[in-house]
């Protein structure tokens, strides 16, 4: 069987890859839309691009608003901005919030449906060009045809999806990531690792995924305890900028598993940041599917190096021993010490394992995952 692997069309990556790209890119646009926080004003990125905005004689309007995970309120913001100042193209610079609301931006901009209706069904249509610019390494929106915007009536994520919602450019430059806080740089890494792991445990997983997925799984665990603690070393920050491209890369085409399927109502009903909440339940979602992924962890395991056993059993064990100790050395916290209100959590258990079981990702497990399951996670979890 042949199995189609998608990915942005231009992709520019490495330092000072936004400038050298924009002496030779072609704008696809007369008057960008350009997507944003209002750090990445505060930090003078946005500046950064104004400056060869002006230099190609490019006009723009700046939407700095995404200031947290986006919602639906937000893109219609963004969405009203963009039509009464007549852009013509996208623009999204900044982590996985600025660039998930620039896709849904452009998504909406050119459907009569409202967002809900791609619940169910692929974006698939025309839409304004996309240029997406990440100042993370971990998300990987840059790479993906994906993009998750919080539905405020139903305080659910919804995973919006089409090839339609690939970036047509990714401007890949590690000279933005240095500026990341270090709680910020240990969440997105191990989102980026989540999104590796999860593709090569995936029952969707293929060839060229499972190549992409265990070249970024090695360079994170070489590369993110650096960049945690040398938050300057620029080549360990390019390191990792690969290695979340590489990992978006994987998931776009492999999907992810049970630890994305539950992050996500962890997210919409309690606020947390989405690299955060995918770092509180990652060692325990894949120990939950340990007997089923036992090759692909054990395979993990001599990869990276953390093991000289050809015991599969052993492997896997060595494997769960290394995350463990990566996930102490970035101080990631238990779920039940970012859970504020633990009450609230646990009577609202039903309605957010619901929810994660019906965003599909947790059937991608090797694992056959029932709503049971997941709560049977969120409650060990929480206690």
């Amino acid at each position: 069987m042949s199995n189609q692997f998608l990915m942005p069309s231009k992709v520019y990556l490495g330092k000072n890859a936004l400038i050298d790209c924009f002496n030779t890119i072609q704008i696809p646009g007369k008057k960008a839309l350009l997507v944003t926080d209002e750090s990445m004003v505060k930090f003078g990125y946005v500046n950064t691009l104004i400056k060869l905005l002006e230099i190609k004689n490019t006009s723009y309007e700046i939407f700095d608003q995404v200031n947290f995970e986006p919602t639906d309120n937000c893109v219609m913001k963004g969405l009203e901005l963009y039509q009464s100042t007549q852009c013509d193209f996208l623009i999204g610079l900044g982590g996985g919030s600025p660039l998930d609301a620039m896709k849904a931006i452009a998504m909406i901009a050119s459907s009569d449906k409202p967002l809900t209706d791609y619940t169910s069904s692929s974006f698939e249509q025309t839409r304004p060009s996309m240029i997406a610019i990440p100042t993370t390494a971990g998300t990987g929106s840059e790479t993906t045809q994906f993009t998750i915007i919080t539905d405020t009536k139903r305080d659910i994520k919804m995973l919006l999806k089409g090839s339609k919602v690939l970036p047509d450019i990714a401007i890949i430059d590690p000279s933005f990531t240095l500026s990341a806080p270090s709680k910020v740089t240990a969440s997105t890494g191990i989102d980026a690792l989540c999104h590796a792991v999860e593709a090569y445990t995936s029952k969707k997983a293929q060839p060229l995924s499972s190549l992409y997925a265990l070249d970024a799984i090695k360079k994170i665990f070489v590369s993110l305890p650096l960049c945690f603690s040398e938050p300057s070393n620029i080549d360990a920050r390019e390191q990792m900028s690969i290695a979340a491209f590489e990992a978006g890369c994987a998931f776009n085409n492999a999907s992810v598993t049970l630890i994305h399927g539950m992050s996500r109502p962890i997210g919409a009903n309690f606020h947390i940041p989405h690299g955060l909440s995918n770092a509180v339940l990652m060692y325990s979602c894949l120990k939950y599917v340990e007997n089923e992924a036992q090759d692909q962890f054990a395979t993990i395991a001599r990869e990276i190096n953390c093991t000289t056993s050809l015991n599969d059993r052993v492997a896997c064990t060595d494997f769960f021993n290394a995350l463990n100790n990566l996930l102490k050395t970035l101080y990631i916290p238990d779920l039940k010490d970012i859970i504020d209100d633990k009450d609230q959590f646990k009577s609202l258990i039903d309605k957010i394992s619901k929810d994660a079981y019906d965003s599909g990702s947790p059937s991608n497990s090797l694992r056959n995952i029932t709503v049971e399951d997941i709560q049977t996670i969120y409650t060990d979890l929480i206690n």
